[in-house]
């Protein structure tokens, strides 16, 4: 028998898009019937790297999903840990780099113990370690090291961590839901090879007169010699409200977009996030090359690509914690000239990024939905995705012409 939802009046979007998903049929207030077939809201959810879309996702987790239990908590002990070395390997690195003394002549002892540790490797917290990065972090010139962290590369997380460390150190310690929205999967950046990159290219092309013959099959050497490529795709299919939402995580590097780009042509909505705090920052891929004009070009990408002319444009501009500290000393005119706003303003400043990435909008019928927004804070992110859930909702009902 089949399923009706009935209504005095024109239904609203919510209960129509219920419906579609649910395979059901809607009784409109003229008393006419339409099927709405089973249908599942696509969000593509892209950026740069470093803009806080591994943070979003776990807050989705927390808000519409199933949290994380204190078995799963447990799984990140080793990763806050792991952090912790990583931000303080960082920044003693950078001391070198930036020729900075330390305040206490006794801590370059403790940084080398330090530095003698692989942080991927560690799983323990042990009081000499403990006991040296407290020391390191209370040093003037690590503060000072801090301070200039636009200049070399430097996780958000590393001062929450450090401020947090005798707690994270008890032998008890469970991190907490915050402790997970900033912990950060370390990686070096770096893929090593044994061997040499130049030769395998030229023992391809020295064989091309095999390769070319039309019954050529790939040997086991040209097999282990090959690099597959990927698309960094990633899926979060949950449950909003009886809706299924598909949040597909894509890759956001230059060299990846092509490989994934081409993927989507039926995307409800897509969600692009900015780190507004990277305005002074450079790549970690190329230092001559700045964050935010690298997440301005990935952006223009996307909404002018064919296949997502039809997809609600979502911005997030993320961050907005660390954009209210920062610009308090770092100029944002020092970076784009062409700002012409006071200096210590981050109203001022947000409202100028803003306008930046919605001009890069070719099309002036197209609608650039825009939200500040802090993704380690839950209750910012709950009322933000509430507003996007309509904006989407209201996607479909024009996709499928009810509005």
């Amino acid at each position: 028998m089949d399923e009706f939802v009935s209504a005095s009046e024109v239904p609203s979007s919510t209960e129509i898009i219920r419906a579609r998903c649910l395979n059901r049929k809607v009784v409109k207030a003229d008393n006419s019937v339409e099927w709405l077939p089973k249908h599942t809201t696509v969000i593509m959810l892209s950026s740069t790297g470093e803009s806080g879309k591994s943070t979003f996702i776990k807050q989705m987790r927390i808000i519409h999903g199933s949290g994380y239990s204190d078995d799963d908590k447990r799984g990140f002990i080793k990763l806050v840990y792991q952090n912790i070395f990583m931000a303080m390997q960082s920044m003693i690195r950078a001391m070198d780099l930036l020729k900075i003394q330390y305040g206490n002549p006794s801590n370059v002892e403790k940084a080398e113990l330090i530095s003698s540790i692989d942080f991927e490797s560690v799983t323990t917290f042990e009081s000499p370690y403990v006991e040296a990065i407290k020391a390191l972090w209370a040093d003037s010139g690590i503060q000072e090291c801090y301070d200039r962290r636009r200049e070399y590369q430097l996780t958000d997380s590393a001062k929450y961590y450090l401020q947090e460390i005798d707690r994270v150190a008890a032998p008890n310690y469970l991190p907490t839901e915050q402790d997970i929205l900033r912990v950060r999967v370390p990686t070096t950046g770096i893929i090593e090879y044994p061997f040499d990159l130049e030769e395998i290219r030229f023992s391809y092309l020295s064989d091309l007169e095999r390769i070319e013959k039309a019954d050529y099959l790939p040997t086991e050497q040209d097999i282990l010699r090959a690099r597959q490529p990927t698309t960094g795709i990633l899926e979060y299919p949950f449950d909003l409200d009886g809706i299924i939402f598909r949040m597909v995580d894509v890759g956001g590097q230059r060299s990846e977009r092509r490989k994934w780009i081409h993927c989507f042509e039926n995307v409800t909505s897509i969600i692009f996030l900015v780190a507004l705090s990277e305005y002074d920052q450079i790549l970690f891929e190329s230092e001559n090359e700045n964050r935010m004009e690298e997440s301005k070009a990935l952006f223009k990408t996307i909404i002018t690509y064919p296949w997502f002319q039809h997809s609600s444009v979502i911005l997030f501009l993320n961050k907005k914690d660390l954009l209210e500290e920062k610009i308090m000393y770092s100029h944002l005119v020092d970076y784009f000239p062409e700002y012409d706003g006071p200096q210590r303003d981050a109203s001022t400043a947000r409202e100028f990024i803003l306008r930046m990435f919605v001009d890069l909008n070719p099309d002036a019928e197209k609608i650039i939905y825009s939200h500040f927004t802090c993704a380690t804070d839950t209750e910012n992110i709950r009322f933000v995705f509430a507003a996007v859930k309509d904006t989407i909702l209201q996607s479909n009902l024009k996709e499928y012409n009810l509005v």
